[in-house]
């Protein structure tokens, strides 16, 4: 169902089971894919591809007329989020299946998120910003431009992040650092137990006297586990 006072643009694919709520503008070239419920007041610019079962909620506003802006299956988006608004900004939004983006987020042109993040109240990805898998971003923190969060990262409430973060890694601070691992995070979503103790030794090993890439490289080569080496590359090549 689409209201009567929403505009949609000729050129626009929308499903026949899509909900479009009143007052929405959806511009050139936009597709929302089945099972999509788009509330009141959202203003979808042009090039934006929502895939199926995507909800977004009132007020946000998606794109800038310039770049591609990609939405992945059963995402949620709450209300008044900026996704790709950035003025004169041609790089590609990219957010994957599964992610729940919360009210008042701002992401830059350039951000991708991979799938089953949350991002949460009033937090600002500039610029180039990458979040792996299974990130989770705590309210009111900051993520400067360019800056990588590796897969599993907890960022604490009101952090500001300068620099790329380790997988698996526990996060806070004003400037924010690595403050242990993600424990909680690892037992939810690692079926082999094996595999948390193997990250836990690695992480004392590299951090005992600050951050050793020597340590990483060789545990990297030396361990079974993918994620003790998804770990350990992360460090060498990002940290």
């Amino acid at each position: 169902m689409i209201h009567s006072s929403s505009f949609i643009d000729p050129s626009a694919l929308i499903a026949d089971d899509v909900s479009i709520g009143p007052f929405c503008h959806i511009g050139k070239n936009v597709v929302i894919e089945s099972g999509s419920v788009i509330a009141s007041h959202v203003v979808m610019n042009d090039n934006i591809t929502c895939k199926a079962n995507v909800k977004i909620f009132s007020y946000v506003n998606l794109g800038n007329h310039l770049a591609h802006i990609s939405i992945g299956e059963n995402t949620h988006i709450r209300e008044f989020s900026l996704l790709g608004t950035d003025s004169q900004n041609d790089k590609a939004v990219t957010v994957e299946h599964d992610n729940f983006i919360m009210a008042y987020v701002r992401l830059s042109n350039g951000v991708t998120l991979e799938p089953h993040c949350v991002v949460t109240n009033s937090v600002t990805m500039l610029e180039g910003v990458t979040c792996k898998e299974k990130v989770i971003v705590g309210g009111l923190s900051t993520i400067e431009e360019n800056c990588t969060i590796g897969t599993g990262v907890m960022i604490g409430g009101a952090s500001y992040i300068t620099k790329n973060m380790p997988p698996f890694t526990l996060v806070e601070g004003n400037y924010a650092e690595v403050k242990g691992l993600n424990l909680v995070g690892m037992r939810r979503h690692f079926e082999n137990r094996n595999d948390i103790k193997a990250i836990k030794e690695a992480y004392k090993a590299i951090y005992r006297y600050g951050i050793d890439k020597k340590e990483a490289r060789k545990r990297s080569q030396e361990s079974q586990s993918l994620y003790v080496k998804e770990f350990c590359d992360f460090i060498v090549d990002y940290a």
